[in-house]
C-alpha cells in the first residue's frame, strides 16, 4: 500500500513559525514585566545578543566548514562603531541607534571582506591562527589609537564610557529573530546549498561551477555584519565599552557556544 506523507506548504509553515514567534515574544514580554528581577532581565538581553553571536559564527563554522577565531573582533568592531555614532550623533535617540546599528554592521562587513578575501584561501589550523591575529590586531588598535592620532577617541584601556543605552529586551528580541531569519532563508537558498557544497567537498564543488572563492567571502561577510549587531546591542546595553572584553577568550567563548549548540544547526 503506497502511502503519501504530508507536508504543509512553505506559506503555512511560515506563518505557524510567525505566530508562534509572536506568542513567545508576548510570554517573555511579560516575564520580564512582571516576574524576573532586573538581574535577570539583563541576563535575558545578555543571552539574546549571545545567541546572534552564536549563530553567526555558526554561518562560517557550522555551514561554511571553517575555523575562525576572531569573532570577537568583528563584535568589537560594531560595537565601537555603534558606540561613536550614538554618543556624538545629534540625531533623536531612536534614529540615532538605529543608523548606528546599520553601520556597525556595514563597517564590521567590510572588516570581513578585508580579512575574509585573503585569509578564505586558507584552511584549517592556518585560518584559525590568521583570524586570531586579526583579533588580536583589533583590540591592540582600539587599546593604542588615541596615542597614535594624539586625541581622544576610544579612550583606550580607560575605555569608552557614558554611551546611551538604547538596547532594550524588544529590540534585542527582534534583532535575534531578524538574524535567525535571514541565516535560515539563506541556507534554504540555491546560495545556502552552494556553501554547503563548500562544507562538504571543495573541489568538488568548484569542479560543477560553484565561485568557491565568492560564496566562501560571503558567508564570511554575513557572519561578520551579525556579529558587528550583536556588538551594537552590547554597546547600547552595557553602557560602556573596553578593549579587554574583546580578547581571545571571548572568540572561544563564541565558538564554544556554536560547539555545545550542534555545528550547522540552528
Amino acid at each position: 500500500m503506497n502511502t503519501k506523507r504530508k507536508t504543509l506548504k512553505m506559506p503555512v509553515r511560515y506563518l505557524m513559525n510567525a505566530v508562534l514567534v509572536a506568542l513567545l515574544f508576548v510570554g517573555l514580554s511579560f516575564l520580564t514585566r512582571n516576574v524576573l528581577s532586573t538581574y535577570q532581565n539583563k541576563v535575558l538581553l545578555t543571552v539574546g545578543i549571545n545567541i546572534i553571536l552564536a549563530v553567526s559564527l555558526n554561518v562560517a563554522t557550522g555551514y561554511l566548514g571553517q575555523l575562525p577565531l576572531g569573532h570577537a573582533g568583528f563584535m568589537a568592531v560594531g560595537a565601537y562603531t555603534c558606540a561613536l555614532f550614538t554618543k556624538y550623533s545629534p540625531l533623536p535617540d531612536g534614529v540615532s541607534f538605529a543608523i548606528g546599528l546599520a553601520l556597525g554592521a556595514v563597517m564590521a562587513g567590510l572588516f570581513g571582506v578585508l580579512i575574509g578575501v585573503p585569509a578564505l584561501r586558507l584552511t584549517g589550523d592556518y585560518l584559525a591562527i590568521l583570524t586570531l591575529g586579526f583579533g588580536e590586531i583589533i583590540r591592540v588598535i582600539l587599546t593604542n589609537i588615541d596615542s597614535v592620532i594624539g586625541k581622544d577617541f576610544t579612550y583606550g584601556a580607560a575605555g569608552l564610557k557614558r554611551i546611551p543605552k538604547y538596547s532594550s529586551f524588544t529590540l534585542v528580541f527582534i534583532c535575534v529573530v531578524v538574524s535567525c531569519y535571514i541565516i535560515h532563508t539563506i541556507m534554504k537558498s540555491r546560495h545556502g546549498r552552494a556553501i554547503l557544497s563548500i562544507r562538504e567537498d571543495e573541489i568538488a564543488s568548484e569542479s560543477v561551477g560553484v565561485q568557491t572563492t565568492y560564496y566562501k567571502t560571503f558567508a564570511f561577510v554575513v557572519s561578520a555584519m551579525l556579529a558587528g549587531i550583536a556588538g551594537c546591542l552590547y554597546a547600547g546595553y552595557i553602557g560602556s565599552l573596553y578593549p579587554s572584553t574583546f580578547k581571545f577568550m571571548k572568540s572561544i567563548e563564541i565558538l564554544v557556544m556554536v560547539v555545545l549548540g550542534g555545528m550547522g544547526s540552528m
